[in-house]
């Protein structure tokens, strides 16, 4: 779901910041955090995470964040901005990113927009969709049926009503799920409909795109590969100190990851299992990612399994930044 922000309203373009963005976006083990760093190194950028779960604080090894070290000598923005148990929506985003588009602006920066939370990359970039409102009665229907017959059965109700955005929500994702029955159903027309209406505010076009890809099974086999690295460097011990704390709550708690291991840690479901089906989430999301970012306009793309990929895309927004100047 998104919300309207206060701090853009109104849609005044005159209001809205200026100055070189780069994006870098794609689905998930790409390697686009990496990439980020090494071009806001090169150019005298700084990193704006573009990623829903990684502005949870405390939710470090399930959201692959930037290590301490790549922290250190590149300035990152909205990552650890929300406290676990908290709903940050689309619209928080786009606030909090205008606001540090313009600081990193006001200092003669070039800011590096990387994720790949394809719903926030739009709210920025082409503006929020005027949606409907929440609708309490229906809401609270919704989420006991998914609480009693599982979430999965509303997704295939999601399939039927609104196909398009049921491939773009994973299975398990109740607060998107019911959130596209929501308008679906008090509406009459799918979420998906209201989303290619465009926004109602303007957006901040990035200067520069660059989309990271690969074929499936190179992707995935780099998904799985990663899976095993987090449980290697403490992943469940990370969701244990959660849960202990009583900060496994809200959305975050639903994190390709968090949620396997916390029915782990409950006893409902073998450690085997609950790795295997976090590889299985990391998938489908990066299926969903891939689907998104494929309709976006204006994105160069690349793929990671080509040797000279990163020499093409750095030699071209190179281009592209003495081109643009100082500022654009």
């Amino acid at each position: 779901t998104h919300e309207k922000t206060s701090s853009v309203s109104p849609p005044d373009i005159a209001l809205l910041p200026e100055g070189p963005l780069l994006a870098i976006v794609g689905p998930t083990a790409t390697g686009k955090t990496r990439f980020a760093v090494e071009v806001a190194v090169r150019l005298g950028g700084e990193v704006l995470s573009c990623d829903s779960m990684a502005v949870y604080r405390g939710f470090d090894i399930g959201t692959d964040k930037p290590s301490a070290e790549e922290r250190r000598g590149v300035p990152h923005h909205l990552i650890d901005v929300a406290e676990p148990g908290t709903f940050y929506s689309a619209g928080s985003f786009r606030a909090d990113a205008l606001r540090v588009l313009r600081d990193i602006w006001s200092r003669g920066r070039m800011a590096v927009l990387v994720g790949g939370t394809g719903l926030y990359y739009r709210s920025l970039t082409t503006g929020l969709v005027s949606a409907p409102g929440r609708q309490e009665v229906l809401r609270e229907r919704l989420n006991r049926r998914a609480l009693a017959k599982g979430p999965e059965r509303l997704h295939r109700v999601l399939s039927r009503l609104d196909p398009d955005r049921a491939r773009e929500v994973g299975a398990r994702d109740v607060l998107r799920i019911v959130r596209a029955l929501e308008v679906r159903l008090s509406t009459g027309r799918a979420f998906s409909g209201w989303l290619r209406l465009g926004g109602n505010q303007p957006g901040v076009a990035p200067g520069f795109t660059v989309g990271l890809t690969a074929p499936k099974p190179f992707l995935y086999h780099r998904i799985e590969r990663r899976v095993e690295e987090m449980m290697a460097a403490g992943l469940l011990d990370e969701v244990r100190r959660l849960k202990a704390s009583g900060r496994l709550s809200g959305p975050a708690s639903k994190a390709i990851g968090y949620g396997e291991l916390a029915a782990h840690l409950e006893g409902s479901m073998e450690l085997e299992e609950a790795v295997r089906r976090i590889k299985q989430r990391s998938r489908n999301l990066a299926k969903r990612q891939q689907a998104w970012f494929k309709r976006e306009e204006g994105i160069h793309w690349f793929e990671i399994q080509e040797e000279e990929w990163r020499d093409d895309a750095l030699e071209l927004i190179q281009r592209w930044r003495e081109k643009a100047g100082a500022h654009t």
